[in-house]
């Protein structure tokens, strides 16, 4: 079973990403947020900005788990760790399209780092349940996100 506070703070890590797609389905809004916060809080720009943010904090959370691993895992841990911040450093760029194309395969690519996190024995027995609820909500967002824009 999923810990309420991870499946909570989850979710809730989830919103930024659904304001983002509200915010191309409604104008209104759209420009209300503009003009109170403004505009990289909409649209594309808070989902690559925010996407960038998460993928790169998953990082920190692999580097974690890598840390609990025998010296077998750990090196290989430690490495595989580092390739979704490095992800966004090097792909996410060049607009909006390409941007969110990037973070669409990074945050796929993410649940197969996961997966094998999970295999060794490093991360929790629900890591993999949360993390299927969580990656099906982002990438939903980014894909509305490609279309929508």
């Amino acid at each position: 079973m999923i810990p309420r506070s991870a499946l909570a703070l989850g979710l809730a890590g989830l919103l930024p990403f659904f304001f983002g797609v509200v915010t191309l389905l409604s104008p209104a809004l759209r420009e209300m947020t503009e003009g109170l916060i403004g505009p990289r809080f909409t649209g594309p720009y808070v989902l690559i900005s925010y996407g960038s943010v998460i993928l790169s904090f998953m990082s920190g959370v692999l580097w974690g788990f890598a840390a609990r691993g025998e010296m077998e895992h750990r090196w290989r841990g430690y490495a595989l760790s580092t390739v979704p911040a490095l992800w966004v450093f090097f792909m996410v760029g060049g607009g909006p399209s390409q941007a969110l194309s990037a973070l669409f395969i990074g945050f796929v690519g993410l649940l197969r780092l996961d997966w094998q996190f999970r295999v060794w024995g490093l991360a929790p027995e629900w890591w993999m349940r949360l993390r299927l609820i969580l990656t099906a909500g982002v990438v939903l967002c980014l894909a509305l996100g490609l279309w929508l824009g």
